[in-house]
């Protein structure tokens, strides 16, 4: 087999693209054929170390984990800030449903972390402008999405002095469009055909849409906020499945006198049947949802959580699970904070004296607590808040 067959095989083995994520025959994703492909680096112990160093706390358990896993130029990121050099973050969310999932919550709680440790300022895209493009939804709805989403975003717990969250089709024009139209003028049809994968059949709302996720990476897009300051630097923390944009992007930044964006990746959230990608929006049975009950959660859990426990006691107490495709497992790593404790379930539950049913039991206790909290913080979110967040105004208390 040549070289260009081999290519043409690795790519069907599995698609990564922000609007698909699939493995060959349903198999696992592979982050390290990723890395390599997408050409970004993997987050190493050196480098988390440095983050414990220079903020004088301890990593977060989606980086002690191996949650977020990869990385661009973070390592540059911290060269500036050890210098007295700030930056900003950036981050986002297509509005394409009425509530969240838990695998939805993941990059706005490593976001909040970011923005308490280093004490940044931060954007919030809402990409309602997309998913009015990619899916059947009103330009109406799709603005009513956005606007609930926000509501669950700034019940992770955001400080309001240091984050402006936007919704495209109320905030695109201005400075923000002129850096979209700089970057549209850079990138030809064929390059984003390249990236992206588009056809004939895509309308051009969609091969143009790419722009519009590049442009919050430059300082100048947001001139209520960074003024004067077009040198700052940008960090994105996001899911692996949007590093096209952001390749894209930095390809363009330095032609345009920007600062390339630095990115911060994390691995997918499984869905409850088992670990073949991300979880279907169409399928509510293979997510945990913020609105669940806690009745909800533990019927979903004890019902399509996939074990890789034994089907039977004997067989179970002789084997023990196989860690590698429990669900139960796979999510307490998630969101299970004590590492003693996870540490300790897996053990036992491997060597066979820990049942499905005491894991999943715990799991239930774990994510009830997580979205029980999460919908305290929510129902005390008032329209004003969100319109708080929304505003347009300068953040007096950006880098303090």
């Amino acid at each position: 087999m040549g070289e260009q067959e081999q290519e043409q095989e690795q790519e069907l083995e599995q698609v990564v693209n922000p609007w698909e994520v699939s493995a060959k025959d349903g198999g696992k994703i592979d982050y390290d054929k990723l890395i390599d492909k997408f050409g970004c680096q993997r987050l190493d112990e050196p480098l988390i170390d440095r983050v414990h160093r220079l903020t004088g706390r301890p990593p977060h358990v989606f980086v002690r984990r191996g949650v977020f896993f990869a990385h661009r130029d973070f390592n540059e990121i911290l060269d500036a800030y050890e210098k007295g050099k700030k930056f900003y973050l950036y981050t986002g969310r297509g509005p394409s449903s009425e509530s969240l999932h838990l695998g939805h919550l993941i990059p706005f709680l490593f976001t909040k972390y970011l923005q308490e440790v280093f004490k940044v300022p931060l954007v919030i895209q809402l990409t309602d402008d997309e998913k009015c493009m990619w899916k059947d939804l009103s330009v109406e709805e799709a603005k009513r999405l956005a606007r609930e989403n926000a509501r669950d975003i700034i019940a992770c717990g955001f400080d309001v002095t240091r984050t402006f969250i936007f919704q495209d089709f109320e905030y695109v024009g201005g400075s923000f469009y002129n850096n979209m139209v700089k970057v549209q003028k850079c990138v030809t049809y064929n390059k984003v055909v390249g990236i992206f994968g588009f056809s004939g059949e895509d309308h051009i709302g969609k091969v143009s849409f790419p722009a519009v996720q590049a442009v919050p990476s430059f300082p100048s897009s947001f001139p209520h906020l960074f003024s004067g300051r077009n040198d700052l630097r940008c960090l994105i923390p996001c899911a692996i499945d949007q590093d096209p944009y952001f390749r894209m992007t930095r390809d363009v930044a330095p032609r345009l006198g920007y600062h390339k964006p630095a990115l911060i990746e994390s691995t997918f959230f499984p869905a409850l049947q088992g670990e073949t990608g991300k979880m279907s929006a169409s399928d509510p049975n293979s997510a945990i949802y913020v609105t669940d009950s806690a009745k909800e959660i533990k019927n979903k859990i004890n019902k399509y959580a996939f074990s890789g426990g034994q089907d039977s006691l004997e067989k179970h107490r002789k084997y023990g699970a196989n860690l590698e495709v429990d669900i139960p497992i796979k999510y307490l790593n998630f969101f299970l904070d004590d590492d003693v404790e996870l540490e300790h379930i897996k053990k036992e539950y491997a060597a066979g004296r820990m049942l499905t049913g005491e894991v999943k039991k715990r799991l239930a206790e774990v994510l009830t607590e997580i979205v029980e909290r999460h919908r305290l913080a929510r129902s005390a979110v008032t329209d004003q808040m969100v319109d708080a967040f929304m505003a347009v105004r300068p953040l007096p208390n950006m880098f303090d």
